[in-house]
């Protein structure tokens, strides 16, 4: 892909000259547009679902609320600034960083616009989901004592205050993505980024009473494995729709992740049956999630030889992250959003540049589209890895106590977590039996 047309679709069209501006796509377009309701899939029904199972009947229904409510918080905080500190442009230097306010409420964007060959208010759309379902990753590792207000503030100024910025560093002309960075569909601005905040959350909230003393059993297996396949159907559209159109580009992140995911699921089976004897439904909806989210930055860029390799390390990487690390650390990550999430993205951003094909039409420019420079685009892979990891720990941290202090602490009180926060915090039961 040539550079001024990633950045066209970047939303960068006073790059390109007049004759050169691109036409609506109606395939595309409706590629996008599904695209975009799947993503959106998800969130509210998938993760949600996920989480949801996972957690004790008392908070099943916050845990859910946690997920919806700030999807749709979040998604509200992107279309007001964070697509402007995202894919908009700052002044000087600063643009190296992080976009300016001059998309603020999408001013000057009309909806006969273009990003590439469909329409802008799609692209918005789409990474609007990206936004929102980041938040809802790090709501998996506080899910049962935060306070639900707390959650609502920190997932609005989060979104404008650390995604932004991740996103325009990596996919919106930033230096990461001048440097060639290769992250397809989110494997650091997505799944590090949010597994990285719920850690830290899970640090500043503290542990839930009790643990790790009190078995806290997940309400619903079956739950949780619906959730999974939900979530899988919906990651072609988070990945096969980062190919911005209906092309041959999407059909090769549909393929590398369905064979990456069904790799990774079947290795966490194989590992956990080895350890402990029993191959469980809850191991191998997890280990689904681990081989997405290690596909996820790569799926684009490699072949099925390096997919195969990505998911089965993901679903390693995830299984002792989850079942050991969190146990060494002692952390209280109550959904695995960490184990998950983060640990499986960092490698396979890092296992991208390993393993992407040194095939100059899917790559984006970069040392190895460049020069065939492998271990040059290994180093920029690093590079992302640790800057995305800075900004969301400084970054997270900050949030946190602003929303704190907004809403008069970050923690529910002791009743309330004995109680419930169903019933405490919502007066309701997510199951009346």
């Amino acid at each position: 892909m040539k550079k001024w047309l990633l950045a066209t679709l970047l939303l960068l069209p006073s790059l390109v000259l007049a004759e050169d501006a691109p036409k609506l796509d109606s395939g595309d377009t409706a590629w996008m547009m599904i695209s975009t309701a799947l993503v959106l899939l998800m969130t509210p029904a998938g993760l949600a679902l996920f989480y949801g199972g996972m957690t004790r009947a008392k908070n099943v229904l916050n845990t859910y609320a946690m997920v919806f409510v700030g999807f749709s918080v979040a998604f509200i905080a992107w279309v007001i600034a964070g697509y402007s500190m995202a894919f908009g442009t700052a002044d000087g230097g600063l643009n190296s960083v992080i976009g300016g306010l001059s998309n603020f409420m999408l001013e000057g964007i009309k909806w006969t616009d273009l990003s590439g060959t469909y329409p802008t208010f799609v692209f918005i759309a789409f990474q609007g989901t990206f936004a929102a379902i980041t938040v809802a990753i790090a709501s998996g590792s506080i899910i049962e004592r935060m306070k639900f207000s707390t959650w609502l503030v920190f997932a609005a100024i989060w979104t404008v205050v650390v995604y932004a910025p991740i996103a325009h560093m990596v996919w919106g002309g930033g230096f990461l993505f001048d440097a060639g960075t290769l992250d397809f569909a989110g494997g650091t601005v997505v799944h590090m980024n949010g597994g990285l905040a719920g850690l830290v959350l899970a640090y500043l909230v503290g542990k839930r009473n009790g643990y790790p003393k009190i078995a806290m059993k997940p309400m619903s297996v079956m739950l949780t494995a619906l959730g999974a396949a939900i979530l899988w159907f919906g990651w072609y559209g988070f990945n096969a729709g980062s190919a911005f159109g209906a092309n041959a580009v999407a059909g090769v992140a549909l393929l590398t992740t369905t064979i990456a995911t069904a790799v990774a699921a079947i290795t966490w089976l194989i590992i956990e049956w080895t350890i402990f004897k029993k191959p469980t439904l809850l191991g191998a909806a997890s280990g689904v999630v681990a081989g997405l989210v290690a596909i996820t930055p790569a799926a684009g860029f490699v072949g099925v030889g390096g997919a195969i390799i990505v998911g089965a390390v993901g679903s390693v990487i995830g299984f002792f992250g989850v079942a050991f690390l969190k146990k060494k650390l002692g952390y209280d990550d109550s959904l695995d959003a960490f184990g998950i999430h983060f640990l499986a993205g960092l490698w396979g951003a890092l296992a991208t540049g390993i393993f992407a094909l040194n095939d100059q039409d899917l790559l984006w420019d970069g040392p190895l589209k460049a020069s065939g420079d492998r271990m040059g685009q290994i180093m920029v892979q690093l590079e992302s890895i640790a800057v995305v990891g800075l900004v969301t720990l400084v970054g997270t941290v900050i949030v946190y106590f602003i929303a704190s202090a907004i809403t008069g602490g970050g923690r529910v009180d002791e009743e309330t977590e004995t109680v419930g926060l169903d019933e405490a915090v919502h007066g309701e039961r997510g199951l009346n039996i």
